[in-house]
């Protein structure tokens, strides 16, 4: 893991001692874990990974003290130092640890105790692995076109609808799952349900296979039901609710790229002192080291980004969209950037798919995009701005 020196202002000691307790957890458990080769290999260690997650006590940052967490409420910094770390060692490990965050968060924020007695604690001790369905074929960055129906019907709802792009589909425990609810609604009222993997009406459609092996699919509900109780909040709260979900996990997905971004300016440096060319180290070529400069530049300008957002989530700001639109775009395409510049340095090894930085240039790319795309993020800062200028 980086120095982190230039973050401490947004770390207490707890957070610097869990950095180093995590990134050595990392390094010695899952560096050593080939990487994935194809998506069912991918599907057979995840599983795998939320077992070693929830045995050394990560997955418990995942949810409050009440249902078996490791803090009274979800302590972002934690989860932000968490990704990190895991990212730089694995990213399937970081995705599995995001997952146990994201589909999990929603059920904490709504207050559901029975719901959260029954699921949060399996998710604390990695026994329950948990999905976040919102992202349909006609619905990501614009959630209003979502046209997954939820159909009240006495004392359950009727589910109706596809969802795709779904991590952990086909290998979930139970999805969290947002639909319309009232579809002339203006805008639409969205609820959210909290839906077990074994609900009769609900299957997995396919796979859907990334370049970087990871559990992807589409999933289907035809006429699956759910008891009402299974509904989070109140009936049409549910966009709210998975933009508050949302607004402060961005920050984690942020920490993620700079993990990534940490193991290739890693990877890269210690390929630079290594290889010799045309008689002496490549890091003694003044291009090698501007490259580098750049690199590590970013990469802290990214991290103070993170945190900052992390922060004010912990802090109790009521609302960290703008930070959070910040950290995840300049942080996301920084890595980008790093791993590219990493791959460029390593050489023809770099492209080759055994070799570390080649898996996280595929890996990276994708948080770019999922929850919120970098445009999306930039359409926030500035709508932001305009509304603090009154325009």
């Amino acid at each position: 893991m980086p120095d982190a020196a230039p973050i401490r202002a947004f770390l207490d000691d707890a957070h610097l001692g869990l950095a180093a307790e995590v990134d050595r957890f990392a390094t010695d458990s899952l560096r050593p874990l080939p990487a994935a080769e194809d998506d069912q290999t991918a599907r057979r260690r995840a599983r795998e990974i939320l077992g070693l997650l929830g045995a050394a006590g990560w997955s418990r940052w995942a949810v409050p003290a009440e249902f078996g967490g490791a803090a009274p409420a979800i302590d972002f910094r934690a989860c932000c130092l968490v990704r990190e770390a895991l990212a730089a060692a694995s990213p399937l490990a970081d995705a599995v640890f995001a997952l146990q965050c994201l589909g999990s968060l929603p059920i904490a924020f709504a207050g559901a105790g029975e719901l959260g007695r029954r699921w949060l604690p399996e998710v604390a001790a990695g026994r329950a692995m948990a999905a976040f369905a919102m992202t349909e074929p006609g619905a990501g960055s614009d959630v209003g076109g979502m046209q997954t129906r939820a159909v009240r019907d006495g004392d359950a709802y009727v589910l109706d609808g596809t969802k795709h792009l779904i991590s952990n589909a086909g290998i979930a425990d139970f999805y969290t799952v947002f639909a319309v609810t009232d579809p002339d609604a203006e805008p639409r009222a969205i609820s959210a349900f909290v839906v077990p993997a074994d609900t009769p009406g609900l299957r997995l459609v396919a796979p859907q296979v990334m370049s970087a092996p990871h559990p992807l699919g589409e999933i289907a509900f035809e006429a699956a039901r759910v008891p009402a109780a299974a509904r989070l909040g109140e009936e049409g709260s549910g966009f709210k609710l998975g933009m508050q979900v949302l607004d402060r996990l961005r920050a984690t997905v942020a920490a993620a790229a700079c993990g990534m971004a940490a193991r290739a300016l890693e990877e890269a440096v210690a390929h630079a002192r290594a290889r010799r060319l045309f008689g002496k180290p490549l890091a003694e070529f003044q291009l090698t080291r501007a490259k580098l400069a750049e690199m590590a530049t970013e990469l802290t300008a990214a991290r103070l980004l993170v945190y900052r957002a992390a922060w004010e989530a912990d802090r109790g700001a009521p609302r960290v969209t703008h930070e959070s639109a910040m950290a995840k775009a300049y942080a996301t395409e920084a890595a980008q950037r790093i791993v590219d510049g990493a791959v460029q340095i390593v050489g023809g090894r770099g492209v080759l798919a055994d070799h570390p930085v080649d898996h996280l240039y595929r890996s990276v790319r994708a948080l770019r995009i999922y929850e919120g795309a970098t445009e999306i993020q930039h359409l926030i800062i500035a709508r932001g701005l305009l509304a603090d200028a009154g325009g």
